[in-house]
């Protein structure tokens, strides 16, 4: 017997839910087992119809629930002029400035992991960046090597 393709997906659906302090939740419970916390953030990806899974193979994933973006920089350091960023998987990765934009909620965002996905700055990463950010033109903009990107 062969499954449609609804009950495939309706078996796809994993419970694991994403929230956006970056941390992973299953049944109501948080992951906080190391290992299995790498796993997930190993195993993170994004369909080509947007959805966000947990993927072994082209064959082998499961669906994933996001609450806002998939990842979340917890924090922001500057390397003389370039900002490193420490995500949520422990990783860190240098700010592409041309990613970074505001939300009309103010939250701010960029773009992460070779600009495959969106992360939202904590407010402790957006602090970092404050002596960076000017008003041009009354629109604030990230000034980095004498270069301005507007945030609008």
């Amino acid at each position: 017997m062969q499954l449609s393709d609804e009950e495939v997906d309706k078996l796809r659906r994993s419970g694991i839910r994403l929230d956006a302090d970056g941390r992973f939740w299953h049944e109501g419970g948080e992951v906080t087992h190391h290992g299995l916390r790498a796993a997930l953030w190993r195993w993170l990806d994004v369909n080509p119809d947007g959805r966000f899974v947990l993927r072994l193979d082209d064959k082998r994933f499961v669906y994933l629930d996001v609450d806002d973006v998939p990842h979340c920089v917890r924090s922001l350091r500057w390397e003389n002029e370039r900002a490193i960023l420490r995500l949520a998987d422990d990783s860190e990765e240098v700010l592409e400035p041309a990613s970074l934009h505001l939300s009309p909620s103010g939250a701010a965002y960029c773009r992460v992991k070779d600009g495959r996905f969106a992360a939202r700055l904590t407010t402790a990463a957006w602090g970092a960046l404050a002596d960076h950010i000017e008003l041009r033109d009354g629109h604030a903009a990230l000034v980095v090597e004498g270069r301005t990107f507007p945030l609008g």
